[in-house]
């Protein structure tokens, strides 16, 4: 996953109340189907030609470690109707091979190759310029999501008539161990809640490309996500969020208070530069993201 940043969003403690019927601290087990689940359905015989109703974009470089378990998590879902979308960017370990073996057994899984090396940033819009679904979907090479993720958001986008929907998820460790704080979505974000609350987890958001085209991730180097999403929300647009703990945010240990400290300095540039908020305006988004970061890191 990319930095704090560029995935992992901050809520404030009101945001943070616990849901009916929703675990504050789910296990890893959770991702895959037990064997008294509804079984997934095979993929269309018509999959290879077919344009797929979800495309999951997926940036990698050096992700040999997780990947598996990444896109494990994705073939687990209930809603089968995807195409995966993995692009390497120039890896120097065995990313190329895992992803490779994944795409030759399954024909919804393809690898694209990136290269010299440009970021998650320019590896999403590859993605994107790639994608023949009509929703989108992101999810770094090291997270995961719940079985019924899909499912879930895709009826929700179809019945809410939504073009850009995101949904709680809960944070993990390396290993697989809660840590820290499950993030629940509240039921709508706009551009200024957004500017003081980056509750927007890239891993579960959805957009639909045919009301949002063209999608394309600024060419920052942390942030872009979040850059785009106030570039949706600046022009009117609401994100919508599902009460739902949908997926799973992995935390490498010994690159989080670097990360964060990068991630501050390039929140405040973005305020002041990008979003070009007054230096009073810009201090008090950012007293507030300071805040939120500092409480959602409590275990």
């Amino acid at each position: 996953m990319d930095s704090l940043g560029g995935g992992v969003y901050h809520t404030t403690p009101g945001v943070l109340r616990p849901l009916p019927g929703v675990e504050a601290h789910p296990s890893l087990e959770d991702v895959t189907p037990e064997s008294t689940r509804r079984p997934a359905a095979p993929p269309p015989s018509d999959a290879t030609h077919a344009p797929p109703t979800v495309s999951v974009i997926t940036p990698a470089h050096d992700a040999a470690r997780f990947l598996d378990e990444t896109i494990r998590s994705v073939k687990a879902q209930t809603f089968t109707d995807w195409e995966m979308i993995i692009v390497d960017d120039d890896s120097r370990d065995e990313t190329r091979e895992i992803a490779g073996r994944w795409a030759s057994s399954d024909p919804r899984i393809r690898l694209v190759r990136q290269s010299p090396k440009q970021g998650p940033g320019p590896a999403r819009n590859r993605g994107l310029a790639e994608a023949r679904g009509r929703y989108v979907a992101f999810l770094d090479s090291d997270d995961l999501w719940r079985s019924e993720k899909l499912e879930v958001q895709v009826a929700f986008m179809r019945e809410t008539g939504a073009v850009f929907s995101f949904a709680g998820y809960s944070i993990i460790d390396e290993r697989g161990k809660p840590s820290g704080r499950p993030v629940r979505a509240p039921d709508r974000v706009d551009y200024l809640f957004l500017l003081h609350n980056t509750i927007i987890g890239c891993l579960t958001v959805m957009l639909d490309r045919t009301r949002l085209d063209p999608l394309s991730m600024p060419p920052l180097r942390q942030h872009e996500d979040l850059s785009l999403w106030y570039d949706l929300l600046r022009r009117g647009v609401v994100a919508q969020g599902i009460p739902r703990d949908l997926a799973l945010y992995r935390v490498v240990r010994g690159s989080a208070s670097r990360n964060r400290i990068r991630s501050a300095l390039h929140m405040w540039k973005i305020y002041r530069v990008r979003e070009q908020l007054s230096l009073p305006s810009a201090l008090w988004c950012y007293a507030h993201y300071a805040w939120n970061a500092c409480w959602k890191s409590r275990v």
